[in-house]
C-alpha cells in the first residue's frame, strides 16, 4: 500500500509563488504515473498536472500552462508542484495522487489548502 502526504500549502498573494511537494512511503513509486489535482469549493476535484514514470512526460491543464511546474524526485520518492503567478481562481484543496493510470489514480493524499488572495 502507498501512503500519499502533500506539504508546501498556505495564503499567498495573487503573484506569488507556492511549491507543493507530495511524499510517499509503504513502496517506491518510481513505476508509477503521478499527478496533482484540485477541488475548488463548490467544484469537482479536477486534473492539474501528471508526470510519467520517467519524468520524461509532463501534462498540464491549460490554465496552469506557463505557470505550474510538475517534477519528481525519484531517488526521494517525492513529487513537486512548482506554482508561479498565482491567481485566486488556483484557490483550491489541492491533491497529490498516483497509480498506473494518472486519470484513475489509485492512491490519494490528504490534500493541502492553497489560497490566493487578490
Amino acid at each position: 500500500q502507498v501512503q500519499l502526504v502533500e506539504s508546501g500549502g498556505g495564503l499567498v498573494q495573487a503573484g506569488g509563488s507556492l511549491r507543493l511537494s507530495c511524499a510517499a512511503s509503504g513502496r517506491t513509486v518510481s513505476s508509477y504515473g503521478m499527478g496533482w489535482f484540485r477541488q475548488a469549493p463548490g467544484k469537482e476535484r479536477a486534473f492539474v498536472a501528471g508526470i510519467g514514470s520517467s519524468s520524461g512526460n509532463t501534462y498540464y491543464v491549460d490554465s496552469v500552462k506557463g505557470r505550474f511546474t510538475i517534477s519528481r524526485d525519484n531517488a526521494k520518492n517525492t513529487m513537486y508542484l512548482q506554482m508561479n503567478s498565482l491567481k485566486p481562481e488556483d484557490t483550491a484543496v489541492y491533491y497529490c495522487a498516483g497509480g498506473s493510470n494518472i486519470m484513475r489514480p489509485d492512491y490519494w493524499g490528504q490534500g493541502t489548502q492553497v489560497t490566493v488572495s487578490s
